[in-house]
């Protein structure tokens, strides 16, 4: 699964994307699964509620299932101007 990142998530992590492999189940489960990679992740990770996802291109939330998922997009809430 391809795993995208977004704005200020990117620069915390270090690096756009990453490709995993995952036995999550929903969102929720993969960012157990990414935080527990190391300290970038938890960091970029730890306040979910300045975070949005979006499952193969399609804004959802952290309950949503991975089921046949291919990409996994993480971002930053996002303002209209």
């Amino acid at each position: 699964m391809d795993i995208l990142y977004f704005a200020w998530l990117r620069e915390r992590i270090g690096a756009p994307r990453e490709r995993v492999e995952t036995s999550a189940e929903t969102v929720r489960d993969l960012v157990a699964e990414l935080i527990a990679r190391g300290e970038r992740h938890a960091a970029a990770l730890s306040d979910l509620g300045a975070v949005r996802v979006a499952v193969d291109q399609v804004l959802s939330d952290l309950d949503a299932p991975l089921g046949g998922a291919r990409e996994v997009a993480f971002f930053p809430p996002m303002t209209g101007g």
